[in-house]
C-alpha cells in the first residue's frame, strides 16, 4: 500500500481509539477491570468487573446474598451472625462458614478498620441504614446499597435480586429466583381468587415479634402470609399498617374463627393462659380447637422463605379445599431448597418449630 495512504489510516485509527476512551468510558473501565454500577439508591459506584470478595452490613443484605447462592464470596460478617439461630434460616444453613469469618461490625454499625482487614472488593449495604458515601470514603472500598425487604414479595425484594445478579454476574440466578417467586405469588393468589369475602373465615395472628417478643396482644395488620392468600385478617380493620399491640378485649369481641400463634410469642401466651384461662377459653377458636402455629418469619427483618411457608400452611388451615394438594413439609422444603440450597423443615420440627395445631396450656 502507498505510504501516503497508510499514515492517514494510522492517524484515523489512533483518533478513533482516543474518542472511544472519552466517549465510552465504561468500555475503558471494563478493559481496566472496573465498571460503573448503579445501586439501589441510584448512586453510581465504580466496582471491579468481577466481584469475588464482599462483606455485608445492615439488616437483610447478607440474607439476600445467601438467597443468591453467593455466600462463598463473603469474607466477614456482623457480630450477630456468629451466634447460631434457627430464626434466620440463612444463618442456620451457613453458620459453619459464618462463625469462622472475621467480625466487621455490629448490626448496621460497620467497623471501617475491621472491614479493611477483611479485604473485600465491595461492601453490600442494606438500604435500612444510612452512610454509604461516608463508609466508602472512610474505607476506600466501593459501597453498593440494595433495598432488601421487610415484608414478603414486594418490588424491593425483586429489585434486590436484580441488583445482586448484576453485581455478581449471576443474572441467570436472579432470573430463576424472580420467576420462581412470581410463580409462588401467582399460585397462592389463584387458589383463593374465587372465594368471596363473605365466605372467608375470620383470622387473628398473635405473638408477632416487633422490637422484641409480644404475647396475645401482639398482632399485625396486612400480615405478609395472610396478604398472599387473601385472608380475612381482623387486624386489617384497625387502620394500622404493621405490627402493633391490640386490646385483647377487642379480639374477644371479634371472636375470630381461627387463631394463629407465632412461636416467638408462645411462651408469653402460655404464661398468660395459665394466669387467665377464662379469657382464652371464652374464644370460640380455642373452644373448638382451631388454634394453629406460624413459624416466625421476622427476625432482623423478614425471612422470605419462612414467610412463604407460613402462607402455604395458613392456606391449608383456612382454605382446606383449595390447598388440599399441599403437603406442607414437602412445600416448605421446596421453598427452602430454592432459596437456601437445603431442605431444613425436619430441622425446624426437631427444634420445636412445626406447622401444627396448638393446644393452649400444653
Amino acid at each position: 500500500m502507498n505510504r501516503s495512504v497508510v499514515k492517514p489510516l494510522i492517524w484515523i485509527a489512533a483518533l478513533a481509539a482516543c474518542l472511544a476512551l472519552f466517549c465510552f468510558p465504561s468500555m475503558a473501565e471494563e478493559a481496566a477491570g472496573m465498571r460503573v454500577f448503579v445501586d439501589g439508591l441510584g448512586r453510581e459506584v465504580e466496582i471491579p468487573a468481577e466481584v469475588e470478595r464482599i462483606v455485608c452490613t445492615g439488616v437483610g443484605a447478607l440474607r439476600y446474598v445467601c438467597y443468591m447462592g453467593a455466600q462463598d464470596r463473603v469474607v466477614g460478617v456482623e457480630q450477630y451472625e456468629t451466634e447460631p439461630t434457627m430464626q434466620r434460616l440463612y444463618n442456620y444453613v451457613n453458620f459453619e462458614q459464618f462463625s469462622s469469618l472475621p467480625v466487621i461490625g455490629m448490626s448496621g454499625e460497620p467497623d471501617a478498620e475491621a472491614i479493611l482487614s477483611a479485604g473485600p472488593q465491595v461492601i453490600v449495604m442494606s438500604a435500612y441504614i444510612d452512610g454509604a458515601d461516608d463508609l466508602q470514603s472512610r474505607t476506600g472500598i466501593p459501597v453498593v446499597v440494595v433495598p432488601t425487604s421487610d415484608t414478603t414479595l414486594d418490588d424491593d425484594a425483586f429489585e434486590t435480586f436484580r441488583l445482586l445478579g448484576e453485581l455478581f454476574g449471576m443474572e441467570e440466578r436472579a432470573e430463576e429466583l424472580t420467576d420462581y417467586l412470581h410463580g409462588i405469588e401467582d399460585d397462592l393468589a389463584a387458589r383463593t381468587a374465587d372465594i368471596s369475602e363473605a365466605d372467608k373465615p375470620s383470622v387473628y395472628v398473635c405473638g408477632v415479634s416487633f422490637q422484641g417478643a409480644h404475647g396475645f396482644e401482639g398482632t399485625e395488620a396486612h400480615y405478609g402470609p395472610f396478604e398472599l392468600i387473601g385472608a380475612n385478617n381482623l387486624a386489617d380493620q384497625t387502620g394500622q399498617a404493621l405490627a402493633f399491640d391490640i386490646d385483647p378485649e377487642q379480639v374477644l369481641a371479634w371472636d375470630p374463627d381461627i387463631i394463629f400463634i407465632d412461636f416467638n410469642g408462645m411462651n408469653l401466651i402460655s404464661e398468660d393462659y395459665a394466669a387467665n384461662p377464662d379469657f382464652y377459653n371464652a374464644l370460640t377458636a380455642v373452644q373448638e380447637g382451631r388454634v394453629y402455629s406460624q413459624i416466625s418469619f421476622r427476625s432482623s427483618a423478614s425471612n422470605l422463605e419462612t414467610a412463604l411457608a407460613d402462607a402455604y400452611y395458613a392456606g391449608t388451615v383456612i382454605y382446606p379445599e383449595q390447598f388440599a394438594d399441599i403437603d406442607i413439609a414437602e412445600k416448605a422444603d421446596e421453598i427452602f431448597t430454592m432459596l437456601l440450597g437445603e431442605p431444613v423443615y425436619d430441622d425446624l420440627v426437631e427444634n420445636g418449630y412445626a406447622f401444627r395445631q396448638i393446644q393452649l396450656g400444653e
